[in-house]
Formats: structure tokens, C-alpha cells, sequence
């Protein structure tokens, strides 16, 4: 069973708090200022992205988004909300499927898949959609805190 997590009030949940099937949304408009921050932060500058009528010229009939910009997406959902702050990716796979263009909506959906407490890493399968179509997916391991850290008083 799939239970819907909504961000932690301490920003971010410990490796005991998480469970197999816990999933987290988060839906962005890819924008034209976007892929050009993510370009500019990139140094991705391929013209698919960002001129037109090059773009119009290719298979794709004109300009698509950055694939990393979409699996950034997810790696917001991942920093921001589950499992959220104190997370630290070790590992991504990503799959691109369709591409993403300027005026869509992706929703990212991030899912625990496994949890290991030895190691204190847990298995996230990582989806994007636009329109309900998948366009990403991948598995990510992301380190988690044990425990959360004393607040300054």
C-alpha cells in the first residue's frame, strides 16, 4: 500500500520513520527561465534546449527540456519533503522516455522501495510524468540520519 508523505515538520524524516510503499509528489512547470538557469548552472548549452529553429530541425520538431532538469525535480522531492533534509544521494539511475518541453507540468513521484538499516540508505523509485505519460524513471540509494540533530536553544 502506497501511503501519500507530506513534508516533515522537522524537514526531514530518520531512517526509523521510513517504511516500503511511504511516496511523496511534487508537480513543477518547466518554464523557459528554468532551462536557461539550468543552463546557465549547467553549462548546458546544446541548442536543442535553447534556440528554436535549430531545435525545429531535429527529431524532436523544436526545443525540449534539459533531461537533468526533470530528474532535478525529483531530487527536490528527495531533499525537500522524503526523504527530505539531512538526505545524501549515493547512487541514480534515470531512463528518459519522452521528452519534456517548455508549457508542460512534471509531476515527480518518489517512492521507498527498500530500507536498510545497517547502512542507513534507502532504495527510492523515481519517476517523472508529463500529461500522465512516464517520462523518467530510475532507482536512487540515499543516505539518511538516525536521529535527529538537538536544536539550538
Amino acid at each position: 500500500m502506497t501511503e501519500l508523505a507530506h513534508a516533515h515538520p522537522s524537514g526531514g524524516y530518520i531512517l526509523e520513520e521510513l517504511h516500503v510503499g511511504m511516496a511523496a509528489e511534487k508537480i513543477v512547470d518547466v518554464t523557459e527561465d528554468r532551462i536557461r538557469l539550468f543552463a546557465e548552472a549547467s553549462d548546458d548549452f546544446n541548442p536543442v534546449h535553447l534556440d528554436e529553429a535549430y531545435a525545429a530541425r531535429t527529431a524532436y520538431r523544436g526545443r525540449i527540456a534539459h533531461g537533468l532538469l526533470s530528474a532535478a525535480f525529483g531530487s527536490a522531492v528527495v531533499g525537500t519533503i522524503l526523504p527530505g533534509a539531512g538526505s545524501i544521494y549515493v547512487s541514480q539511475t534515470l531512463a528518459f522516455h519522452f521528452p519534456v518541453r517548455i508549457g508542460n507540468q512534471v509531476r515527480i513521484r518518489i517512492t521507498v522501495i527498500a530500507v536498510d538499516p545497517e547502512s542507513a540508505r534507502v532504495e527510492l523509485n523515481c519517476e517523472g510524468f508529463a500529461a500522465d505519460k512516464l517520462v523518467m524513471d530510475g532507482i536512487a540509494v540515499v543516505r539518511v540520519p538516525r536521529r535527529r540533530k538537538p536544536q539550538n536553544r
